[in-house]
């Protein structure tokens, strides 16, 4: 099986029309790993990754927000991927996963893209980085906010 991946810039969660809307979504939707850019929470725990998501088997990792800005969530079922090792890094939060069923392994960032161009420079370097340290095929997850060429 194939794990369904959902990435998704939510433009935070802190209010909560919007939470119980992202709420309802990601159950009707049925992801197996779901990567949340932008939340703009300063902190994540267990009842609010559960009361989100609902998956009893869930596993999370996140980068917290900065002054309202930035925030990732990665989020996965246990049942589908065994997570091999995290990475939480500026402006990334990066996974590398071993698919249950079949061993394949892979990796998957969520980014987030600073809005300062000297910042830019930096994410590129983590990115390049961290995929010269795993070995494998990669999934990223983004909201660059911006382009590399017209």
């Amino acid at each position: 099986m194939k794990p369904k991946i959902l990435s998704w810039n939510v433009r935070g969660l802190n209010d909560l029309g919007k939470y119980l809307h992202v709420k309802n979504l990601l159950r009707n939707w049925k992801a197996d790993i779901i990567c949340l850019q932008g939340t703009k929470l300063k902190f994540i725990d267990r009842s609010i990754v559960r009361s989100l998501w609902g998956c009893l088997h869930m596993g999370w990792v996140y980068l917290s927000s900065k002054r309202a800005l930035g925030s990732i969530l990665l989020l996965w079922d246990k049942r589908v991927v065994n997570l091999v090792e995290e990475y939480v890094g500026q402006h990334l939060v990066a996974c590398s996963f071993k698919n249950v069923d079949d061993g394949y392994k892979w990796s998957l960032a969520g980014v987030y893209s600073p809005n300062v161009d000297n910042n830019r420079r930096f994410l590129w370097e983590e990115i390049t980085g961290l995929c010269s340290w795993w070995d494998g095929p990669w999934c990223i997850g983004s909201d660059f906010n911006h382009l590399l060429s017209m």
